[in-house]
């Protein structure tokens, strides 16, 4: 059954977004930014209880209701699934997005380009060159794959009805909210609040992200994901992140990350992940297909062993 609820699932999500969806992200972001007012006295104590206030009410929604309904009709506990994971998978989030930039930077559009790429990261993008507007966007679409589609789906198949699913994206969106600036008082402050809701991503992550890595490298080059993999992803600023980058950047057999300009037009220097050519525009159809191709394993490896489980 649950391979039926991701695929129909992906299937609704692809074919059309309503916009209450992204009311009901926005409005737990609401949700976030009031329990931080209220909680926040700059220690961890008070992050991990706002934090169990924030995660409990969407999980035991998600939870007691597939229950109810799985227990009157397991069809009804099928769609109750399916609802959830539409409410929370992205894919559209990061193919659209991709396939936007694509299409400026083939027509020549780098202006477009830079205004597709900063609606999609949430930050200003005015100064990037033309050049650095592939590697951005690869970086952006292995990370949103991830957190959209590989991170959700893996947790919404080990926990019972889609409790895991609802958990793991209502921590990321916490950690985005909760994640603070160290450079500034009031950064330091918000960064030890949310210290726990961090914690807690980084072990829900530490699972998943070598899964999806792993895929990466099965269905491009292999042995440059991996050799990415063990020998560059410590070096970047946070290693799952580093884990991902790399081993995706191997498997495309391109370099990104590297020295970037930032919104004042400063140069930006981050590690470079990666073997072979930088990233350029004619990658990024790679990159899609990259992910697509890590998602159809998934898919196939679900189907078996689910009729593994259910032969008799």
């Amino acid at each position: 059954m649950n391979v039926i609820a991701i695929v129909v699932a992906l299937g609704v999500e692809q074919w059309r977004t309503f916009r209450w969806r992204g009311a009901l992200q926005q409005a737990f972001i609401r949700y976030a930014r009031w329990l931080e007012h209220r909680f926040n006295g700059g220690s961890a104590q008070q992050g991990a209880i706002a934090a169990m206030l924030a995660l409990a009410p969407p999980i035991l929604v998600a939870a007691c209701g597939f229950w109810a309904l799985d227990q009157l009709n397991p069809v009804l506990g099928l769609a109750w699934n399916v609802l959830i994971l539409y409410l929370l998978v992205g894919f559209r989030h990061f193919s659209h997005a991709f396939s936007a930039i694509v299409e400026a930077l083939k027509a020549g559009d780098a202006i477009a380009a830079r205004r597709c790429l900063a609606a999609w990261r949430g930050s200003d993008a005015s100064a990037v060159g033309a050049e650095e507007i592939p590697k951005l966007a690869i970086e952006q679409g292995l990370e949103d794959s991830y957190r959209h589609v590989f991170g959700t789906l893996f947790w919404f198949l080990v926990l019972p009805g889609p409790a895991g699913a609802v958990l793991y994206r209502a921590t990321v969106l916490l950690a985005a909210q909760w994640q603070g600036d160290e450079s500034t008082p009031l950064g330091q402050h918000l960064s030890a609040f949310g210290a726990p809701v961090r914690r807690l991503l980084h072990w829900l992550d530490w699972i998943p992200v070598r899964l999806t890595a792993a895929t990466f490298a099965v269905v491009g080059d292999f042995e440059d994901a991996i050799y990415c993999w063990r020998t560059q992803a410590g070096q970047w600023p946070r290693l799952h992140e580093g884990i991902l980058l790399a081993s995706g950047a191997g498997a495309l057999g391109v370099v990104i990350g590297g020295a970037i300009t930032g919104a004042t037009g400063e140069p930006e220097f981050r590690p470079e992940l990666g073997m072979g050519e930088p990233a350029d525009s004619d990658v990024l159809a790679s990159a899609a297909g990259l992910v697509w191709r890590a998602l159809l394993v998934w898919l196939a490896v679900l189907v078996v062993l689910t009729l593994a489980y259910w032969a008799p």
